[in-house]
């Protein structure tokens, strides 16, 4: 499938769902906006109208570009806060994600209480994973587990604080067993949105760890089209990003399989570094998280960034500046996994169809033609 949007060649993830959700190449940045500031019925909206039930699960915010491009219209992707009421206007059945901060009236900057608003429109608000277990069958659902995205895959296997968190595979199966007897059926979105992050901070470990959650989840989503028979399946990227690769040599694949000695992300190692640390510190740290034995040259290097020699790194979710890119330099030389940028990429993706309808998807596609095939496969 080719990825570009309506401004370029390598499309963001506001432009990239768009092409999804409202069948049109949008410039970056916004959702279902065209040119001219025409607005594009989602289509979400588009089967909501018909009386199905519709509902997106994502493991970032649930109100980010991605689940945002098949629900709503905003010209500008950051406007979370609002999104955040626009779903509400729109009653969507499930939606299952983080993002705590669009609505709770304590981090919202009006102070707005969304929670109390989803309730009134007869919404049960799911907290932890233990929620989960206390569904009432037929009733909307809000799951809002974090604030922020959801923990990385990895993190939460590592650190006992984050084990209430719900993984995508149970957030998947949740939104199902919620909307799968509907009479008039239903649609989902699930997003493996860390997988993205990951690649945004070069974290292999992290990369690899949700890309095997969502493989997880594939499953989930794929035993019950089996089961059931009348699902159609999609299962896609919206872009690439970052590329990663394996590098040629002599140790690369002892180099490779060092990575499944990773404890931790590179986001949580990295944010436990304090400007305090010594050397021997930083190199007894990384080694705990990664089994990776720094030289003291690479343990001053860090520490250099902490101290404020060095300016920290620009990144789209880079927010405290961690130097993600010198750290995976540092793994690279042990792990043989390079990456070309800290962003996405235009690379043409893969994307695979199963259940009625998947005879429609032809062997090379654009990105809009999906919103079609959608369309198409369920009259509505």
């Amino acid at each position: 499938m080719d990825t570009a949007s309506a401004s370029s060649i390598v499309t963001d993830s506001a432009a990239a769902s768009s092409a999804f959700g409202g069948g049109i190449r949008v410039k970056n940045g916004t959702l279902n906006i065209g040119a001219n500031g025409e607005k594009h019925l989602p289509i979400w909206q588009k089967y909501k109208k018909a009386g199905k039930k519709a509902g997106c699960v994502t493991t970032v915010t649930i109100t980010h570009a991605t689940p945002a491009g098949f629900c709503v219209n905003s010209s500008k992707r950051n406007a979370e806060p609002h999104i955040a009421e626009m779903y509400a206007d729109l009653e969507l059945d499930v939606l299952l994600g983080g993002g705590d901060e669009f609505f709770n009236p304590a981090k919202r900057e009006d102070k707005k209480d969304l929670y109390s608003v989803y309730r009134q429109k007869g919404y049960q608000i799911l907290k932890t994973q233990t929620d989960l277990k206390e569904i009432k069958k037929g009733e909307k659902l809000l799951g809002i587990f974090s604030t922020g995205a959801l923990p990385y895959s990895i993190d939460r296997n590592s650190l006992p604080e984050l084990k209430n968190t719900p993984t995508l595979t149970e957030m998947a199966n949740t939104a199902i067993n919620q909307m799968k007897d509907h009479p008039a059926g239903f649609v989902l979105q699930v997003e493996a949105g860390k997988v993205d992050w990951s690649a945004h901070a070069n974290d292999v470990a992290a990369l690899i760890h949700d890309q095997l959650a969502f493989d997880e989840a594939v499953k989930t989503v794929m035993d019950f089209a089996e089961k059931d028979g009348n699902t159609l399946v999609i299962i896609t990227t919206d872009h690439g990003n970052a590329n990663p690769g394996t590098i040629y040599g002599t140790d690369a694949t002892k180099n490779f399989n060092s990575i499944s000695d990773y404890k931790y992300t590179n986001e949580y190692i990295l944010n436990n570094i304090h400007k305090e640390y010594s050397a021997k510190e930083i190199k007894d740290w990384i080694y705990e998280g990664n089994k990776i034995i720094l030289n003291d040259d690479e343990a001053k290097h860090l520490l250099s960034f902490y101290n404020g020699l060095e300016k920290g790194e620009e990144g789209l979710y880079n927010y405290k500046k961690l130097p993600f890119k010198l750290y995976s330099e540092i793994q690279k030389s042990r792990n043989s996994v390079g990456w070309i940028s800290m962003d996405h990429s235009g690379d043409y993706v893969e994307v695979a169809a199963y259940g009625p309808g998947n005879e429609l998807l032809k062997p090379f596609v654009k990105n809009t033609d999906l919103h079609d095939l959608m369309l198409k496969v369920c009259t509505l």
